[in-house]
């Protein structure tokens, strides 16, 4: 039968803290049964809360109802026990964990609640199908290394706050509910009861609020966001999540990486034990797609980009010359003693490749005893097989694995996408490896086939670079941003940029993405009549809190940092959202949901 707390129920200390300066000494313990053993005349429980374990002993000289309570304790009961802390004795202690030097001999016992079978043993890494784990989320959040996690993010935001605010930042809240601007990802709307058929949308970033207080003098904002995009989800990312966003004003693209260099430092310094060396590397954008054909390389491995265009521009194989030809290139990435690769490891690389949209993947390797094997070179000559050979500093033990297209970009794409493939299965992507980069110079515009027109590749407040600003009106693909981002481990950890401070650039950035006057003035006319008041230049920059705590845990799946996280379909398995909302209500939004397909 479950009881209540009385007066006297005050816990000592949490049950992981016990050691043997606490023997002898009469304490109250609370928390779970992790689990009980009856010996026949001794009954050990161990309790556990989030601090860790305690054992609770129980023998003949323990009264005997306290005794028949604890013979019918079973997992995840909740117990409050008073007793004696007093060591095991010998032979009887555990050195593999903290308190294992003492038990509590306990005198009173009562349940505070009990419970069903679990689904699953709340254990550390315990080995449970992820959908069983977030239906029973509060039961996976028991677990210790979860709870470690949760923890973990908790300490690493308190150092984000405390930096901040040693640097003189102003943390201010920004809305939830704000005006629909659709440029980029999805908004997730929300209707208004008292303005029939308006709707606010829940905020992507707090990008044009931040803005504004730099307009209102607040010099530097930091905010520990909300925000929430209505797309696709990936290991790294959420349909909700929180961002570290910040902005300062009179600032340039390098004091914003200083700032945050700074905070990278304290990070790593307290809460890795590394110390961080400043400043970090900087890439532009170009240089980083040519050497790693991504725009967050890893630089925990080599395996980078050769173009081999040149080598093969002439050649009778279609499949590499058609390609440089009609405007593409050729490109190889050399997998130092990658030749171990067996054929059939290598067809499955294709098959990983055609993902990226590339047609194939063309390979060479040769043994350590001269032995060769390739899928193109008897359709080249020996001398263009030399200059591929050459090209790429071949030699015997190595491995060529070459993609040629028409498009660059899907040339960068899908050897971007293998090199760090190739390397997680050859087991060189190391967690507690960290190698930090800045990456600088990101194209300003990007261009849709599909809707032919140009999209901003960050957002549309971002600053072109100054000498880039005459290509706006002639050549919009060839303008560079003052934008940046910070990639931890080939992840994007965080972003940002110069703005647009000027009403006019403003005003010429969203004509360039082929809005009319009225449709920008619809959207953003507070922002150009805002500019208008005296605008100071400013910038700034968010990390995803969720992804960076991640990457300092050591830890793929940045749902392992959530509480309460979203599957693949955006819904939550626990409480079973999104859900059909009440007829009434959706009448009152003067809503009706016509077809649900």
């Amino acid at each position: 039968m479950s009881e209540l707390l009385d007066k006297t129920d005050k816990r000592t200390k949490y049950c992981g803290l016990f050691t043997s300066d606490d023997i002898g000494k009469n304490v109250c313990v609370m928390g779970w049964c992790q689990r009980q053993r009856d010996l026949g005349s001794l009954i050990f429980i161990d309790l556990r809360d989030r601090t860790g374990i305690v054992q609770l002993s129980f023998n003949e000289e323990t009264p005997e109802d306290v005794y028949q309570l604890a013979f019918r304790t079973r997992a995840e009961y909740v117990i409050c026990a008073k007793g004696i802390v007093r060591h095991r004795g010998e032979g009887a202690v555990n050195k593999n964990m903290p308190t294992g030097e003492v038990e509590i001999a306990v005198s009173e016992m009562k349940w505070l609640s009990s419970s069903l079978t679990p689904p699953f043993a709340i254990v550390e890494d315990s080995d449970v199908r992820p959908e069983l784990r977030l239906k029973y989320r509060y039961l996976d959040l028991r677990r210790p290394d979860m709870q470690n996690n949760i923890m973990a993010r908790s300490r690493i935001t308190k150092l984000v706050r405390d930096y901040f605010d040693e640097n003189g930042f102003i943390e201010i809240e920004t809305p939830n509910l704000i005006k629909p601007t659709p440029e980029g990802a999805r908004d997730y709307l929300v209707p208004s009861r008292v303005h029939p058929g308006s709707f606010y949308a829940l905020p992507q970033s707090p990008q044009l609020y931040k803005q504004l207080l730099m307009l209102s003098g607040f010099d530097r904002y930091i905010q520990i966001a909300r925000c929430y995009r209505d797309e696709d989800l990936r290991a790294d990312r959420q349909p909700e999540f929180t961002q570290i966003d910040e902005e300062m004003s009179f600032v340039t693209q390098d004091d914003i990486i200083e700032i945050n260099e700074g905070l990278l430092k304290k990070l790593f310094k307290e809460f890795l034990g590394i110390e961080l060396q400043t400043p970090l590397p900087r890439m532009t954008y170009a240089q980083a797609m040519e050497r790693y054909g991504s725009d967050k390389p890893d630089l925990r491995f080599g395996f980078e980009l050769i173009n081999i265009s040149d080598a093969v521009k002439d050649s009778e194989f279609k499949v590499f010359s058609g390609a440089v030809a009609d405007g593409g290139s050729v490109r190889a990435i050399k997998i130092d003693g990658g030749a171990s690769f067996s054929r059939k490891e290598i067809d499955s690389l294709t098959e990983f490749v055609k993902t990226y949209r590339a047609k194939g993947l063309a390979w060479y390797k040769q043994t350590m005893d001269g032995a060769v094997s390739s899928s193109y070179a008897k359709f080249m000559t020996d001398e263009e097989n030399k200059k591929i050979l050459e090209k790429t500093d071949f030699k015997p033990g190595d491995l060529l694995l070459i993609v040629g297209d028409t498009k660059n970009q899907v040339v960068f794409d899908s050897l971007g996408a293998l090199r760090r493939e190739v390397a997680s299965r050859m087991g060189l992507l190391k967690p507690d490896d960290y190698r930090l980069l800045w990456i600088t110079e990101f194209p300003l515009l990007e261009y849709s086939e599909e809707d032919g027109r140009f999209y901003a590749k960050h957002h549309p407040f971002t600053m072109p670079m100054e000498e880039d600003i005459r290509y706006l009106d002639s050549d919009p693909g060839r303008v560079r941003a003052v934008a940046y981002d910070i990639v931890i481990n080939g992840m994007e950890a965080g972003g940002g940029s110069v703005r647009i401070h000027v009403p006019e650039l403003q005003e010429k950035m969203f004509s360039v993405l082929g809005m009319e006057k009225e449709e920008y003035e619809n959207k953003f006319g507070f922002l150009i009549e805002a500019y208008k008041y005296g605008a100071p230049p400013h910038a700034g920059l968010a990390f995803g809190l969720d992804r960076l705590c991640a990457l300092l845990m050591g830890i793929d799946d940045i749902r392992d940092v959530i509480a309460f996280p979203k599957v693949q379909n955006a819904s939550e398995l626990m409480t079973g959202a999104p859900a059909p909302a009440d007829p009434a209500a959706l009448s009152e939004l003067k809503i009706n949901i016509s077809d649900k397909e």
